[in-house]
């Protein structure tokens, strides 16, 4: 018996529903003109990104510091690149 033929999901769905990750090198250019850049658009990407993070890490069964402790790094890593001029410049000084 002829076992059955397997298309990959990159043949059946439109390059406008893939995932980034299910995309091929030759469309990426096509998906990122597809994508919504509006304002509402934009907000819904951040709305997705928020709810998957909070779903993932902080509204569990068996919590943990991680979900946590990843904004605070994340808020640490955005100060220091904000206030990095400073910082640098203070650093040169040998004395005062």
């Amino acid at each position: 018996m002829a076992s059955p033929v397997c298309l990959s999901s990159s043949f059946l769905v439109p390059v406008k529903e893939k995932k980034l990750m299910d995309v091929k090198l030759g469309e990426l250019p096509g998906w990122i003109l597809m994508r919504d850049f509006t304002p509402r658009g934009i907000a819904g990407a951040f709305q997705r990104g928020y709810y998957r993070y909070y779903n993932k890490y902080v509204n569990v069964k068996k919590g943990s510091v991680a979900g946590i402790s990843m904004v605070l790094a994340a808020y640490v890593l955005f100060n220091y690149c904000r206030c990095y001029k400073e910082l640098k410049h203070e650093r040169l000084r040998k004395y005062h």
